[in-house]
């Protein structure tokens, strides 16, 4: 039987950069992945395809639309095989480096499936079995498939079959409203496809400010997009034309038929196969492993990070998490856990939104005072000119000094733009800090210098 000091369960972002950093602390280390290929969510199924089809589609949409600029483009449509081939060939290279990557580290690689037969031994895949001191658990996240008649059985597309696709659907019914449905629904309507998108919140991005999904519905519908809110869905069925969903609306039930259909209906802890009962580590609703602030879980020796423990299903939080487990086992002195203070998170749609710190829903249900002031896009000389008008900018600070503790960006380039407040905001700067720093005419970034004096001028009003 094999041992280690630390061993990983998970090569994604979380579990790969975990085993580097304990591998670089001299402790004799183990990753563990029994994936068909090595890589993770995010730059196989996740962040880097989605997005490389995301910018693609963004190039023709403006292609599309250039008579709004005097420009004449007589025609431009997606061709589905290069587009495909184009985000194979760069997801390829990202992989290559990331298993590169692992190939060189100082720890051992096996690749094979993992679960607990005790908290301190792993049966594999293989018919090995592994001891280790301390374990990481960073399996990561699958699509979830709601408990909804007949959806299961139907064989809905998920993610991973939109962003492998290599035609263009004529119409597409996507279930669900959060980041992952209004992405895929926006890039599949740019590429040519009719989408509506069924919701069952009240709106789409549920998890963000009302303010924030209004200005990405409106846009959506622009687009053409038929967005359906506030929904109860009744049953999937699978047919010989394609799917029937039955939904409740407004109190009435409603029948939609479509030649394909995507759930999108969020992801949950991909927990399952590991037998945690038998480590005894325990877990909360839907599987995820619950931890404390050093990614430490039930058993004090098992470590948890990323998506399967949550709290945000984010790369660079995971990665935070996985070297924060990885060092905290080690023993590390002066260790801080992730701040979630500073949470940072974006949704790539177009408007994009981006968030930072705090959320005003969050301040206000635990009573704590702030100064607000947001500004629009559509009065903003840059945004203007480039036909991007939804959306805003709004910053919270506390009322006395002005510290800057939120801020929302919901516009073109939000999530290029949050990063003007991410380093200020670590250094728990104020409106008028930011406010002493040049800001260049014209660009979209000196939108953010309208609500900062306006700050500003409450706290000396």
């Amino acid at each position: 039987m094999r041992t280690f000091d630390f061993a990983v369960i998970g090569g994604g972002s979380a579990g790969f950069n975990a085993a580097r950093v304990a591998a670089g602390l001299g402790r004799r280390t183990a990753l563990i992945d029994g994936a068909k290929e090595l890589g993770g969510l995010c730059i196989l199924r996740g962040c880097m395809p989605s997005k490389t089809l995301l910018y693609a589609a963004e190039i023709l949409h403006h292609a599309r639309h250039a008579g709004r600029f005097g420009l004449r483009v007589p025609t431009a449509s997606a061709d589905m095989p290069k587009v495909a081939a184009r985000k194979r060939r760069i997801i390829r290279e990202f992989a290559t480096y990331r298993q590169q990557a692992i190939a060189r580290a100082d720890f051992t690689l096996i690749r094979a499936q993992a679960k607990f037969l005790d908290p301190h031994t792993l049966a594999l895949s293989n018919g090995q079995h592994l001891r280790a001191k301390q374990f990481l658990i960073a399996t990561g996240s699958r699509v979830a498939v709601p408990a909804i008649d007949g959806l299961a059985a139907a064989g809905a597309w998920t993610s991973d079959d939109v962003l492998d696709l290599d035609f263009l659907p004529p119409k597409v019914v996507v279930l669900g409203g959060g980041v992952v449905a209004c992405e895929l629904a926006q890039l599949l309507a740019r590429l040519g496809s009719r989408v509506t998108v069924i919701q069952r919140s009240a709106q789409l991005l549920r998890d963000h400010s009302p303010e924030a999904a209004a200005a990405v519905t409106a846009a959506l519908r622009e687009e053409g997009l038929e967005i359906i809110t506030d929904t109860r869905l009744e049953k999937v069925a699978r047919t010989p034309r394609g799917y029937r969903v039955d939904y409740t609306h407004e109190g009435r039930r409603h029948t939609i038929r479509t030649p394909h259909l995507v759930n999108a209906l969020g992801r949950e802890p991909n927990t399952t196969g590991l037998d945690l009962a038998a480590a005894e580590v325990r877990t909360l609703h839907g599987g995820r492993v619950a931890i404390n602030r050093w990614q430490q879980t039930s058993q004090p020796h098992i470590y948890a990070g990323g998506d399967c423990s949550g709290p945000a299903e984010i790369v660079h939080v995971a990665i935070q998490q996985g070297e924060l487990a990885a060092r905290h086992a080690a023993g590390v002195k002066g260790l801080r856990p992730v701040d979630f203070s500073l949470l940072l998170n974006v949704v790539f749609t177009d408007p994009q939104v981006a968030t930072l710190g705090l959320l005003e829903r969050e301040l206000q249900a635990a009573g704590r005072p702030y100064l607000a002031a947001s500004y629009p896009f559509n009065d903003h000389g840059k945004s203007i000119l480039m036909e991007a008008l939804h959306g805003h900018v709004k910053v919270l600070a506390e009322p006395r000094r002005g510290r800057l503790l939120g801020v929302e960006i919901v516009g073109p380039s939000a999530g290029e733009l949050i990063h003007a407040f991410t380093g200020p905001m670590a250094m728990r700067a104020t409106a008028g800090d930011l406010l002493k720093a040049p800001w260049y005419h014209p660009t979209l970034a000196e939108i953010v210098t309208y609500p900062l004096e306006e700050i500003v001028e409450k706290l000396t009003g």
